[in-house]
């Protein structure tokens, strides 16, 4: 096997390890265990070290120097070099590449939906009393008294 067709064995095993770990960031969110998602990026930080260097790894051994994409430079390579075993398995490797890409930009969408919620939660918990209170029997305002429920009544 050729020194770039062991790379992309390399990158699609790299790669679905971490769609596993995407996978697995997607329940904690959907379970909102915030605590779990340190660990869980503490483990896909070095995969994806890993797969943007045997990328880089991948570059260098088909030579890639001009102008294309990765994958352009890939698919060039492959229509001189390649064969049908290694074909296949950059397809593979792309296909993976889109799952992966799907999956973290769903898991975007949650940490997103979990910020927005904690947002407001924040912004009720802390919200200021309003500035002038209720009317008393004078006619005067009263002061607030901090309790949003008895001020707005």
């Amino acid at each position: 096997m050729s020194a770039v067709g062991k790379i992309i064995e390399q990158e699609i095993e790299v790669i679905s390890r971490f769609i596993v770990l995407l996978n697995e960031e997607q329940e904690v969110l959907k379970q909102g265990n915030v605590d779990a998602l340190t660990e869980l990026n503490g483990r896909k930080a070095p995969l994806v070290d890993k797969l943007n260097s045997l990328e880089g790894e991948r570059q260098q051994s088909i030579s890639s120097s001009d102008n294309h994409s990765a994958p352009a430079s890939m698919e060039k390579w492959l229509a001189e070099h390649g064969n049908d075993d290694l074909t296949v398995n950059w397809k593979k490797l792309l296909t993976f590449a889109r799952d992966a890409k799907a999956l973290h930009e769903l898991n975007a969408k949650l940490v997103d939906m979990h910020l927005s919620q904690t947002s407001e939660i924040l912004a009720i918990l802390t919200q200021q009393p309003q500035k002038e209170g209720l009317y008393g029997s004078s006619g005067q305002t009263l002061p607030a008294t901090g309790s949003r429920i008895v001020d707005s009544a």
